[in-house]
């Protein structure tokens, strides 16, 4: 095995093939998720279902509380967001991509500082306060919280959270020592940037007047 391979995939070699199969799987649904996302398509609703359910089973599997309650809240968020994107505000119009009210400013703080205290309780009740990891995964997950409550509503400052969770979990992940999703969320961060500037552009067009 070369020194290349054994330093990206050698932490698999404790592991099932059931659960790599499993973790690929949810990798390349998580990646067609975002992609929809930036095309502003619904279909990154089904799509992030399939890869958030694996992804609640894998991490309950590798004791990652926090990572497992990110995914087990995408999943309600992406209920949620489904039926945003695709209730009509009129007769012939859903609801379009718009800027972040105050009164969304303030929910998004609360959510952020309710998420830090909540998945730091849930760590200590289960005695796994015990590295940085937890610090930074706690982070994360507030990160994540706020951004996926924000697409869900199709607010273009989700891209923005998007980013800055996705630059901090290449790291995390690879550093836990799962690959295929640290590489998933480096392409999660070209794609998010991507997907502000394409919906950065649709907002623009939408404010031109008629």
């Amino acid at each position: 095995m070369s020194p290349i391979f054994e330093f990206f995939f050698g932490q698999y070699s404790g592991y099932s093939t059931a659960h790599i199969v499993l973790e690929i799987v949810a990798v390349f649904f998580g990646f067609l998720s975002v992609w929809y996302s930036k095309q502003n398509k619904v279909l990154v609703f089904p799509t992030g279902i399939i890869s958030t359910v694996i992804f609640v089973y894998l991490l309950f599997q590798w004791e990652l509380l926090g990572d497992m309650m990110i995914n087990g809240y995408y999943f309600i968020m992406s209920v949620y967001g489904w039926y945003v994107w695709t209730r009509k505000v009129d007769d012939t119009h859903v609801t379009p991509i718009t800027i972040t009210t105050s009164k969304e400013k303030l929910a998004s703080v609360f959510i952020f500082l309710a998420t830090l205290i909540f998945v730091f309780i849930v760590y200590k009740a289960f005695d796994k306060w015990t590295s940085w990891m937890a610090w930074v995964d706690t982070l994360t997950t507030a990160i994540f919280f706020v951004g996926m409550w924000l697409m869900a509503r199709r607010k273009i400052e989700n891209w923005l959270f998007w980013i800055v969770g996705d630059l901090i979990s290449v790291p995390l992940y690879f550093y836990k020592g799962f690959t295929f999703t640290s590489f998933q969320y480096l392409g999660f961060t070209f794609i998010a940037i991507f997907g502000y500037l394409a919906w950065k552009n649709i907002l623009n067009n939408n404010l031109q007047p008629a």
